[in-house]
């Protein structure tokens, strides 16, 4: 049961706590051990994903990472974010929100692209996807990530790993990004609630949060008496029917990609051998296989 439930928190949401490790965000003692071979291929799979970036023409891109094997749950991406190529912290780094272990709630945080893509719970192993966006709206959503008091604004005092994409008691990492496109994109007030203003307009625009699917009622309600898990602000017939309304990477992207069809995807996965670089919104699946016209870097090369 609890090996499940776990899972079911992968799936929900895996946001890092105090960059240093990304796992279930219940679980914050928890270190991870990375051998050099592992951390070898990570910064290489890194490079790689930093040289997209560099070679996007742009400033800004919306980053997912995979961190637990969610395929039972039909998700692959868990982590969404904003790189920014004029980041103070670094060039493309990386702003999320992250649950800070020590203080009990949530932060915003930037972090470079070696440690994001080492914050995924498998180094044998990884994927990451980019979205980039039209010049128009690539430069709003850059301007509201940088513009601190409006990032702030849309961060709520409480986490949930599970959070309801329209309620405000609580917020996982993708909800924060989801938010923050509305107020990129829609003009918000940010002194006068500017979380439900966001909602209200991620609605009115159609955004779709999941649903995820849990696998069953046992885990569902056994999910209540764990930290950082919550039901109480979901819609009691979607508790019933086992789909909640979350915010996931593949919202997100799918959202984007329907607002602005001319934006572009670049994934990049790796395993113990090779790197593959799929340049389109075909999806690469968790396999890390190549297909004809992907890009394929060898470890060994």
């Amino acid at each position: 049961m609890m090996r499940g439930l776990r899972l079911v928190l992968g799936a929900l949401a895996l946001c890092a706590s105090g960059g240093a490790w990304a796992g279930l965000p219940v679980f914050c003692e928890r270190s991870q051990e990375i051998t050099a071979a592992d951390q070898d291929r990570v910064l290489r799979f890194a490079g790689v994903v930093r040289r997209e970036l560099e070679a996007s023409g742009g400033k800004v891109a919306l980053v997912s990472r995979a961190g637990l094997d969610l395929s039972r749950f039909g998700l692959l991406y868990s982590h969404a974010a904003v790189a920014l190529k004029d980041n103070p912290a670094s060039p493309w780094a990386v702003r999320q929100l992250y649950y800070a272990c020590d203080e009990s709630r949530p932060r915003l945080f930037d972090q470079g692209v070696a440690g994001f893509a080492l914050g995924a719970e498998t180094p044998a192993s990884g994927h990451m996807s980019l979205v980039f966006l039209p010049e128009e709206d690539g430069a709003l959503l850059e301007r509201a990530a940088l513009d601190k008091p409006l990032a702030l604004s849309l961060l709520a005092g409480r986490y949930s790993a599970n959070a309801y994409a329209f309620g405000t008691r609580y917020q996982n990492c993708n909800q924060w990004v989801a938010e923050l496109l509305a107020g990129a994109w829609g003009g918000i007030d940010r002194s006068n609630a500017p979380r439900a203003q966001a909602q209200a307009w991620l609605r009115a625009q159609g955004y779709a949060a999941g649903p995820v699917q849990v696998p069953s009622h046992a885990l569902m309600f056994a999910g209540q008496f764990l930290p950082l898990v919550h039901v109480n602000d979901h819609p009691v017939e979607d508790i019933h029917a086992l789909k909640l309304q979350v915010s996931v990477p593949e919202s997100i992207e799918a959202f984007v990609h329907r607002r602005a069809p001319a934006a572009r995807r670049v994934q990049v996965c790796h395993d113990k051998e090779r790197i593959v670089v799929r340049r389109g919104w075909e999806p690469l699946g968790a396999e890390c296989r190549a297909a004809p016209g992907d890009e394929v870097i060898a470890f060994g090369s």
